[in-house]
């Protein structure tokens, strides 16, 4: 997004405000709200404790959402009560968001002083991921990946036990780590009631995988959603993507949804609508292949040949050209555009329930 796109999208966004502030109430979506879809406005009000998870409940619910996800670290029993009756106070549920146990003792009681905060807060599950980066950018040789990959296995392991005694469910996410097939059979191996996925849409994208059979292989397993589309471009070394507001990526939500939902009503969906400029995938890069040499050709081929008939009218949105109040800007009506268009389409049927 440049000045100008910014300036003449400047009228919706007044109106979006000031629907917000009370004029008329905002359309039900039946969506969530992941903290992350604030990235910049928590950053710009960190002194304001933005993610404090009682005034992100308050801040989620003036925009719709029916539900937040975000980290509840450990907390003290007042304070998770305080989390607990917002909830009630708002008629809203929240999931939380953890690191998983390392081997150290110290990090093991971490985890579990977590799990027992995000039980007290009234939330039973956490999401997590294995990899902190991203596969192609953290590995360099396929030895690394076969290490990772068993350490991964290890860890959730242990979560495993950590779980099952705090009654917290462990969502996964496939965060642009394990291709579809390998974490499904790394699913199978653990084969635990308390382990199971936080299906992102579009991750796998970026691993030259298919979205919509993404969200049908990991159905099964779906124990909370991060609901998002994205745009991509093509670029020298392989193409960019980027999230977009829920309409506007071309993916078939619908069908997404009412595959998750048939694997478990219950799991509750997340907008993820992160405002950023654009990520390179490099896949006609030597070191992005060095963990993927079992990926066929085919899936490249597939993958370019869906990024170049996608047909934009303009550049996937920079943001790092525009000053602090227009990116905030630009974030929230990121956020509002998809909340409108899931209202207006129906896109969730109900609520999420209680699990």
């Amino acid at each position: 997004m440049n000045r100008r796109d910014f300036l003449m999208a400047g009228s919706s966004c007044a109106v979006a405000l000031a629907v917000s502030s009370g004029a008329e109430p905002v359309a039900n979506a039946n969506l969530g709200l992941l903290l992350y879809s604030y990235a910049l406005r928590g950053k710009a009000e960190k002194d304001r404790e933005f993610g404090d998870p009682v005034r992100f409940l308050e801040f989620a619910h003036e925009r719709g959402a029916v539900a937040v996800q975000l980290p509840l670290g450990v907390r003290t029993p007042d304070e998770a009560a305080s989390v607990r009756q917002a909830c009630d106070r708002l008629g809203m549920q929240v999931e939380g968001i953890v690191s998983p146990p390392k081997e150290t003792p110290n990090d093991i009681d971490r985890f579990s002083a977590e799990l027992a905060t995000a039980r007290a807060c009234g939330a039973t599950v956490v999401r997590t991921v294995m990899l902190g980066g991203r596969r192609y950018e953290v590995f360099v040789r396929a030895s690394d990946f076969t290490m990772f990959a068993q350490t991964a296995e290890e860890t959730l392991k242990r979560a495993d036990r950590i779980a099952k005694e705090h009654k917290v469910i462990l969502a996964v996410e496939n965060h642009k780590d394990f291709r579809i097939d390998e974490l499904v059979d790394l699913l199978k191996r653990i084969s635990s009631e308390w382990i199971g996925v936080c299906i992102d849409t579009g991750n796998n994208l970026a691993l030259l995988e298919d979205p919509l059979n993404s969200v049908q292989a990991l159905a099964p397993f779906a124990r909370s959603v991060h609901l998002k589309e994205i745009g991509v471009e093509e670029s020298n070394d392989g193409f960019r993507m980027s999230e977009v507001p829920l309409g506007r990526g071309g993916f078939d939500l619908q069908r997404m949804v009412a595959v998750v939902r048939q694997a478990n009503p219950n799991a509750i969906f997340h907008l993820e609508m992160i405002t950023r400029d654009p990520l390179s995938i490099p896949c006609l890069t030597e070191k992005y292949w060095a963990t993927l040499e079992r990926v066929s050709g085919q899936d490249l081929a597939r993958t370019l040949a869906r990024v170049r008939s996608t047909v934009r009218k303009e550049p996937l949105s920079r943001i790092t050209s525009l000053s602090v109040e227009e990116q905030l800007a630009a974030e929230d009506r990121n956020v509002r555009e998809s909340f409108e268009f899931a209202a207006r389409v129906g896109l969730i049927p109900s609520a999420a329930k209680s699990q």
